[in-house]
């Protein structure tokens, strides 16, 4: 089968893999047909790690998919060949104490597609994955919708965190597709106000008109501090940092009003981050960390099904599997307005 795969910083080619094949009674043989490129990816694709995680080269990346069932396992009771599915990236042990603990995203022996030391990606034809891991969907949510539920389902699932709706204001600093993500979570969940930045003006102008942001500015043209707290002069109750960025988190926590919760969603491509601990201190911020989703992509799928949640505004660019070292450049660049470029194998 092809497979886009990479070979060193920036440099990625197609080549021809061994097909896999079902090796458990429980396992999925899928025919993958879109995956979304994630900023994750991204970082794999230009500096090779993402904290400890490094890429040994060649290895492929890519976790955000959707594809159709090709084979099933003898003891696969739910899916049969035919079936569209949404694939959560994610494969847990459910036996250690975070899994029996409802924590499966953080659990011991997790690994993740797409993840150096753990698993291959899905930027390829055909991916391996058990039945717990897939999804069925309708002809009405598409596969390029199926698989934007990954990302949707961590917005979901950081927006379920902070755990307050009523009269709530919230930020959302960076308006990628995480940070779109929170943003349609937090107003299908009837939150009061919703401000986010960017650097980027289509970023920006998307999560105003497109994501119905109460209010959306540009980091780099102006004081978005003061545009936000002169409109919310007693603080927000929470914000969600979904850009990785140290000046971010630096606004996040003068945004915020005494009391009030700081969601880190963003991944750094720093090894550590700085706190003003007075500020924080004084106004007992509470500081939540994110790792990825828990048990939120049928509640995103079902979101998308009936309506609730529109993303069809985050696909703005789509490649054939050929041209995927290209879309990851675009991605990689900030290039033309682009906010999930979908790779279609």
């Amino acid at each position: 089968m092809k497979a886009a795969v990479l070979t060193g910083l920036r440099q990625m080619e197609i080549r021809d893999v061994p097909t896999p094949e079902l090796k458990h009674d429980k396992e999925v043989l899928i025919r993958v047909g879109s995956v979304g490129v994630c900023g994750s990816d991204v970082h794999y694709h230009v500096s090779g790690h993402i904290g400890k995680m490094r890429v040994e080269y060649p290895f492929r990346v890519g976790h955000e998919c959707s594809g159709t069932v090709e084979k099933v396992g003898g003891a696969v009771t739910i899916l049969k060949p035919g079936d569209r599915i949404a694939v959560d990236p994610a494969i847990s042990c459910g036996e250690c104490d975070q899994c029996k603990a409802g924590r499966s995203n953080t659990c011991r022996a997790l690994t993740f597609l797409g993840c150096p030391g753990e698993s291959e990606g899905c930027l390829c034809e055909y991916i391996v994955m058990p039945e717990g891991s897939c999804f069925p969907v309708g002809n009405s949510i598409g596969l390029d919708r199926a698989a934007i539920a990954e990302p949707l389902s961590i917005g979901v699932y950081t927006f379920r965190r902070f755990g307050r709706t009523q009269d709530a204001a919230i930020g959302i600093l960076g308006a990628g597709p995480i940070g779109l993500s929170v943003l349609l979570a937090a107003r299908a969940d009837g939150v009061r106000s919703t401000y986010v930045t960017d650097k980027i003006d289509e970023r920006v102008d998307i999560a105003r008109n497109a994501g119905g942001a109460s209010w959306a500015g540009n980091v780099d043209k102006e004081d978005v501090v003061a545009g936000i707290l002169g409109r919310e002069p007693l603080g927000l109750d929470a914000v969600f940092e979904c850009c990785g960025k140290q000046e971010a988190i630096d606004q996040a926590v003068e945004l915020l009003k005494p009391g009030g919760t700081l969601l880190i969603a963003g991944i750094p491509e720093i090894a550590s981050i700085q706190f003003e601990i007075e500020k924080i201190r004084r106004r007992e911020i509470s500081i939540i960390n994110i790792r990825r989703q828990c048990d939120c992509v049928e509640t995103a799928l079902d979101l998308i099904d009936c309506g609730g949640i529109n993303v069809d505004f985050m696909i703005t660019h789509h490649f054939a599997l050929d041209e995927a070292p290209e879309a990851f450049e675009l991605v990689a660049g900030y290039r033309d307005g682009v906010v999930k470029a979908m790779i279609h194998a």
